[in-house]
């Protein structure tokens, strides 16, 4: 890549004593090089600051207040910038030279001794290699501007999309926060084109939710016919799940999805999705199980791991257009050690009898929105999920395939020695009543959301009171009114986060329940859970919120479940 500028292809040279100046210029310009001699320490900072290959600097000036002027100097450059020098010394080799010389070596960081008398041709392959340096810092540096330009200019878009849909309800907006997707997604995309798929595939899948929901709401009203009406509703609701589903692949491939880990039965969670599996792919496609009951459980997320398999379950099926039979395998592996893995651990694999993949595809597979599939039949995030979840759970995911003969995708999950907790469920009655007489102190700057949630929790039987920001939900509870428990958005105004409210609660009025919420399970809602915190993820249903707040109302009492 060709540098920007001409002065940042210059070598400056140092040398105050002799002839040591024009000699060294004299052998790099021979090499082709641009060199430039300075007289002065103050010459060479000025010129640097214009723009500077590599610094090749006599060590007799860097004595004294030289050394500190350049460390200063270097201590200065931008992230991205580390300045070669290429130092010419002497022989001599007392003890007081040798301390000033590691001192200088730690002040200017990168730097290449080179003891004089020294060859011409040493001298000349040395400064060529630190050039050759500094130009890829140039192309680094060139890279992230590039990398900055592109989410700026998509952050405008998303800006401009999220202004059309100002009646989509704020939790789906905040899920199409793409410019941190992107960010993310370009660290590990390796390639900047990963840019392109991911803007394409967000703004393609997210595109067409957001027409069913708009759709549907403009319908709705029009709709005399009531099973139209309920049709559209499921519609609508199918569209915000999806979305939902959406935003969880992505999460869970940047890995900024926190997963929920517990020990978990394999032969009953898989057997358990049976039906699902059968409901999502077509008549033609056979499931069989082949799970050895000795399988050993594993310590995972277990939405996410369904989540998982009905992925890859789909993708099979998609790859036998004809009809076929999907096996699900489960194999314990002791004494497993590859690369980053060693230990035991549980091998799941999803096999079929498709068309398979050439070797161009599986070098691909992981990339995040890259797919084979025709336009609408994939976002393509499907396997980036798998790698994702496998890779955040302790364990990787391998891909075997050939052409005409099918493909085993296959997770490596460690095993859990932890025991299986029973999951017990509440009554759905006794929780109904047990809100009648609870008050939530609701926390919700954004009103449509604000009225929404009132709604949900008047028909959960809970009676509430609504406050726009963390200040005003101390403002009432210093009033004196009757609150049993504080319902808060995360992501709120005025400088006062969700996190920091529960903090401040917890130091006035420590035996008050606080249940926290949020869009993006980013640095703060992680540190909730730390704390001991429970954190609701948006978009939620009225159930979910129930449980978590008849939750939490029980641990403030002592209660059990």
């Amino acid at each position: 890549m060709p540098l920007t500028d001409a002065n940042e292809a210059r070598v400056l040279v140092h040398a105050p004593i002799g002839r040591d100046g024009p000699a060294t210029a004299s052998v790099l310009r021979r090499a082709g090089l641009d060199v430039q001699v300075c007289a002065s320490i103050d010459e060479v900072l000025a010129r640097a600051d214009e723009g500077v290959s590599t610094l090749c600097v006599a060590e007799e000036g860097l004595f004294g207040e030289h050394l500190q002027a350049m460390a200063a100097w270097v201590a200065c450059q931008p992230a991205w910038s580390d300045v070669p020098f290429v130092v010419l010394t002497s022989h001599l080799r007392q003890p007081a030279v040798e301390v000033w010389r590691q001192k200088m070596l730690a002040a200017l960081r990168n730097v290449s001794l080179l003891e004089r008398p020294v060859h011409g041709i040493t001298l000349t392959s040395t400064v060529q290699t630190a050039v050759r340096a500094r130009a890829r810092q140039y192309e680094i540096r060139a890279l992230l501007h590039a990398r900055e330009s592109a989410a700026a200019a998509l952050e405008g878009i998303v800006l401009a999309r999220t202004q059309e849909l100002e009646a989509a309800n704020d939790a789906l907006r905040k899920q199409m926060k793409e410019r941190a997707l992107v960010e993310e997604s370009l660290r590990h995309a390796q390639k900047m084109e990963a840019l392109g798929q991911l803007t394409g595939g967000v703004a393609h899948d997210f595109n067409n939710l957001l027409m069913v929901i708009s759709g549907g709401l403009q319908m709705f009203d029009r709709q005399p016919d009531q099973a139209r009406r309920d049709r559209l509703l499921g519609a609508m609701r199918q569209a915000v799940e999806r979305g939902a589903a959406l935003t969880r692949q992505l999460l869970t491939f940047s890995r900024h999805q926190s997963l929920q880990a517990e020990p978990v039965d394999l032969l009953r969670q898989i057997h358990g999705m049976r039906d699902m599996l059968d409901r999502s792919l077509s008549g033609d496609i056979h499931v069989e199980l082949r799970l050895p009951l000795s399988l050993w459980p594993v310590e995972v997320d277990a939405n996410e791991l369904e989540l998982v398999i009905l992925n890859l379950a789909v993708n099979a099926r998609d790859a036998m257009p004809g009809g076929g039979t999907i096996e699900i395998r489960g194999e314990n592996v002791a004494d497993w050690a590859e690369g980053d893995l060693k230990g035991d651990f549980v091998s799941l694999s999803v096999v079929d009898s498709g068309t398979g993949m050439t070797d161009e595809v599986k070098a691909r597979v992981f990339e995040p929105f890259f797919t084979t599939k025709d336009v609408g039949k994939g976002s393509g995030l499907g396997l980036a999920q798998a790698y994702g979840f496998a890779r955040q759970s302790g364990g990787d995911v391998r891909i075997f395939s050939e052409v005409g003969q099918g493909t085993e995708v296959r997770l490596l999950l460690p095993r859990c020695l932890k025991p299986l907790v029973t999951q017990v469920s509440m009554d759905t009655a006794a929780v109904a009543a047990a809100g009648t007489d609870a008050h939530v102190l609701l926390v919700e700057d954004d009103d449509e959301v604000a009225a929404l949630v009132s709604d949900m929790l008047t028909q959960l039987g809970f009676g509430s009171t609504r406050v726009a920001s963390p200040a005003a939900a101390l403002g009432a509870l210093a009033d004196g009114r009757q609150i049993d428990v504080v319902f808060s958005d995360i992501m709120m105004p005025g400088g006062m986060s969700g996190l920091m409210l529960a903090r401040e609660l917890r130091t006035r009025r420590s035996d008050l329940p606080i249940v926290l919420t949020t869009g993006y399970m980013g640095q703060e809602a992680r540190a909730a859970e730390t704390q001991g915190i429970p954190v609701l993820a948006k978009p939620y249903r009225a159930d979910d919120l129930s449980a978590v707040l008849h939750a939490a109302l029980a641990q403030g009492r002592g209660d059990t479940l």
